[in-house]
């Protein structure tokens, strides 16, 4: 057995896309493109606007905040809540409170399959 830590504070700022107040900490990574991270987003955080680059499902599992689509309305997230991007498809988050999300990425990617539509 081993037994891994992600804490915050050891992770990397994502200071890209005018983002503030987010972190994001690797925990798996392919060389096929396939990775998942823990993602912490604080106290007024915004995850600016960009493209996901493959499918992504945005695990919430702690705290609440919001995600949109370009063009589009913030909408209310919290614990228990998962919200998929295709690929291409330009979004953000944030949170007023704080936020932790497991993010998951890649190409062979079928939330549907296993998660019931809201």
């Amino acid at each position: 057995m081993k037994i891994f830590t992600y804490y915050q504070q050891d992770g990397r700022v994502i200071d890209r896309f005018e983002s503030r107040g987010a972190v994001i900490h690797p925990l798996v990574k392919s060389e096929k493109p396939f990775q998942i991270g823990c993602m912490y987003l604080g106290q007024d955080s915004v995850l600016g606007m960009h493209k996901a680059m493959c499918p992504q499902l945005f695990i919430v599992t702690d705290g609440s905040g919001w995600v949109r689509v370009e063009g589009g309305e913030k909408i209310p997230v919290e614990k228990g809540t998962a919200v998929f991007w295709n690929t291409g498809e330009n979004h953000e988050s944030g949170s007023d409170t704080g936020m932790t999300a497991i993010v998951a990425e890649g190409e062979e990617f079928d939330p549907e399959r296993f998660l019931e539509l809201k």
